[in-house]
């Protein structure tokens, strides 16, 4: 019998799988902050008739649409399972979770460069730029105030899984949390971009300025959105946790008795703090069939008590490496080629 792993040595597990208890009241208090710095934006911006207020105001818009559909996201993957989805809804989250990036993309990006690009060709009317620094000023206040919760969030979460909040964010499958993050830091460096274009624009009287903010503001929403996305889909295709994690949970079955190897595993994340373990195992010649079934049975009650993310355990007592069969059912596209 193995002893426990280090706290350590598995934290990255949970981290990895995430268990986001406080991502609901993280949503919705950005969802709230947004939607009120959305409207105030939007005044600024018809008053002072600045091009990156009126981005800065679609940003918001955005990010209270994306707040919203995380919020639905984290109530649809929290089902239960049922007979048609035996693991549950969990990567349903990351469905809802890439619309909400769609609307970053679509609202928040495409109308901030097209913004700035007419502006930029076709300049603006210049209008009060005090209402506009305000707003800013008091958008500033809120949006930070709504990062300081999501920061507090992922610091607290990766102090108690013993790893560092970078890595947390990496490695977690809590996108929820994740999006409020990159959005509320975009919505700072938006807001500093917007006021920089305000002032130089009544400093020099040239709305270019303006316009380029605008469209500096929809180039940052972008890079945002891809990387969201990209983390949203491949969560949703059934990503696995990395491979070091992997090595961990494979040392965990080998060294239970009566197993010779473990020459193939397996783990997908099936939702935010759920995780399939299957194996290949390859049991010593002398293991009875009693042998094998008490030790697949503690290989489950091991791998669910240590990592709180793992949900299923599967054991397949072979020695092949999981691939054995793979070219006997060739693709259709290959068959045809053949």
């Amino acid at each position: 019998m193995t002893q426990p792993a280090p706290a350590s040595e598995h934290a990255l597990v949970k981290a990895a799988t995430g268990e986001g208890g406080e991502s609901t009241a993280t949503v919705v208090v950005a969802g709230l902050a947004n939607l009120g710095i959305a409207v105030a934006k939007l005044v600024g911006g018809l008053i002072s008739h600045s091009s990156a207020m009126l981005s800065e105001a679609a940003h918001s818009l955005a990010d209270t649409i994306t707040e919203v559909l995380l919020f639905v996201a984290l109530k649809r993957g929290d089902k239960d399972p049922d007979e048609r989805h035996p693991v549950g809804y969990g990567r349903e989250t990351y469905f809802w979770a890439l619309l909400a990036c769609l609307a970053t993309f679509t609202l928040g990006a495409g109308f901030s460069i097209w913004q700035g690009v007419s502006t930029i060709r076709a300049g603006e009317e210049q209008g009060e730029p005090l209402i506009a620094y305000i707003v800013l000023a008091i958008a500033f206040v809120l949006e930070g105030s709504s990062l300081l919760k999501a920061v507090k969030q992922v610091r607290s979460e990766a102090r108690k899984w013993g790893t560092t909040p970078r890595r947390y964010l990496a490695e977690t499958s809590d996108t929820t949390v994740k999006a409020v993050t990159f959005e509320d830091s975009a919505a700072l460096v938006g807001l500093v971009l917007a006021a920089a274009g305000l002032f130089l624009e009544h400093v020099t009287g040239d709305p270019l300025w303006d316009g380029v903010a605008a469209t500096l503001i929809g180039v940052l929403l972008l890079l945002v959105a891809g990387s969201l996305a990209r983390a949203n889909v491949s969560l949703l295709i059934g990503q696995s946790i990395a491979p070091g994690l992997q090595e961990e949970l494979r040392q965990e079955i080998l060294a239970l008795p009566q197993v010779s190897d473990v020459p193939f595993l397996l783990t997908t994340v099936i939702g935010p703090g759920q995780l399939i373990v299957s194996a290949k195992v390859d049991f010593a010649d002398t293991a009875t069939v009693a042998d094998v079934e008490r030790a697949s049975d503690e290989a489950e009650r091991r791998l669910v008590a240590r990592h709180p993310g793992v949900r299923y355990v599967f054991l397949d007592p072979t020695p092949g490496d999981g691939r054995a069969r793979a070219d006997v059912h060739p693709a259709e596209g290959d068959a045809r080629n053949g």
